[in-house]
């Protein structure tokens, strides 16, 4: 089997002509429609996402097919469909004369940013046909187009892959966390991290919150108390979008406080060592175990700060416990509010939770730690990868897509 470069070599030695992309495809327009024009069905209807915008039970297109997104957000945007579609607020592109539609896509797909800065409208952007149909792509032979689509895929089903395996640990490590800390028994696991025999139903009590905490504390909110991102602002102030997958994440968004500021959050929260923390107010649930002194930053409302007592539960097992998805699906009913809803402390305190003891709590978070410490190695070793193969099939697709250009 030819490589590449002999492919080229031999079939288009000086260089590929360039053609308008109106030439070489088929560009239509979708069709309108809407969940009440349009029957139910297993069909993508695509809009101006990522994700078909709904299911019907007909297709108005068939085949290979790449589609743009015609409005909004994602106007523009370039995807790939290799079965039966309805294109709706989008357009589609197939090709024709031996033009490959998935090299089409490759060849689109490394347009993108100049696809979407065709953009135009002062409300909602559009992206229409005539606004790319000139763009003018190289055509080299179609063996030479096959060629580069399945070097292409390659690098797509690679990255493809990654990420499925990093869904699949995270599915594994929140499977096992919600067995251990349900309490039913050790049927069905099986893992070289778990000594399936010591799994047996411990003995352990529904208790209320405030009966295993000293305290839930909140802390403050800026009104008139002081200010954010004042030029003396030096310390971290803590919202939920900081506490995600039991981390605490500083960024370039997280708003400053100056150190008085700190001090009135502070006199409210008392944070310490060993505190744990609990998001009340909009993504609810997240947690995270203090576990260094907390002096350069404190937290706003809506976050809780729990001090649980030290001879009754451990604050990991608590942290553990709270993001078990049955718990979680309980304190969840407790919330209230319109669009962002929230739980009240004086709920939070009556919430009961099972609580077993210190030593079987001992264990389940041993157990817990090191699924945790490979879920951390993978979640930074896998997006990273993920990361430098996506970087490389774009570096590889911007190379395999650039061609002499033959002479008139």
């Amino acid at each position: 089997m030819k490589t590449l470069a002999q492919l080229i070599s031999d079939l288009c030695p000086n260089g590929v002509p360039y053609k308008k992309l109106g030439e070489i495809s088929l560009m239509k327009r979708g069709t309108s429609a809407t969940k009440k024009t349009i029957n139910q069905g297993d069909i993508p209807v695509i809009s101006g996402g990522i994700k078909p915008a709904f299911f019907c039970d007909t297709a108005n297109r068939e085949g290979e097919t790449v589609t743009v997104a015609g409005s909004g957000a994602g106007a523009g945007l370039v995807l790939f469909w290799n079965q039966p579609i309805f294109v709706c607020d989008a357009f589609s592109v197939q090709g024709k004369d031996n033009v490959c539609t998935k090299y089409l896509y490759y060849v689109m797909k490394n347009m993108q940013e100049r696809i979407q800065n065709t953009k135009k409208g002062a409300g909602v952007p559009h992206v229409h046909i005539k606004d790319i149909e000139d763009f003018e792509i190289p055509v080299p032979p179609i063996e030479v187009q096959e060629k580069i689509v399945e070097i292409l895929d390659k690098f797509t089903a690679l990255t493809v892959e990654l990420q499925a395996e990093l869904q699949e640990r995270q599915r594994q490590y929140e499977y096992y966390r919600n067995r251990l800390l349900s309490f039913g028994g050790s049927d069905n696991i099986h893992s070289e991290l778990i000594d399936t025999q010591t799994l047996t139903p411990p003995h352990y009590k529904f208790l209320k919150m405030s009966e295993i905490c000293k305290s839930i504390k909140t802390g403050l909110n800026p009104r008139s108390f002081f200010r954010l991102n004042t030029p003396d602002a030096s310390h971290y102030y803590v919202t939920i979008r900081e506490i995600k997958d039991g981390r605490l994440s500083f960024s370039e968004k997280t708003d400053r406080i100056n150190e008085y500021a700190r001090q009135l959050c502070n006199n409210r929260s008392n944070l310490e060592i060993g505190d744990l923390l609990f998001s009340g107010t909009g993504t609810i649930g997240e947690t995270f175990v203090i576990e260094e002194s907390p002096n350069f930053w404190n937290i706003k409302e809506g976050v809780y700060a729990i001090k649980p007592k030290s001879d009754m539960v451990l604050t990991k097992f608590l942290r553990y416990i709270l993001s078990a998805q049955y718990i979680r699906k309980e304190y969840l009913k407790l919330a209230e509010g319109g669009t962002v809803k929230s739980i009240s402390m004086k709920k939070l305190l009556d919430f009961q939770i099972p609580i077993p003891s210190l030593a079987e709590q001992e264990r389940i978070v041993g157990i817990l730690d090191r699924f945790e410490a490979l879920r951390s190695d993978l979640s930074a070793g896998l997006p990273a990868e993920i990361e430098a193969r996506q970087k490389q099939y774009e570096y590889y697709r911007n190379r395999l897509l650039s061609f002499t250009r033959m002479a008139n």
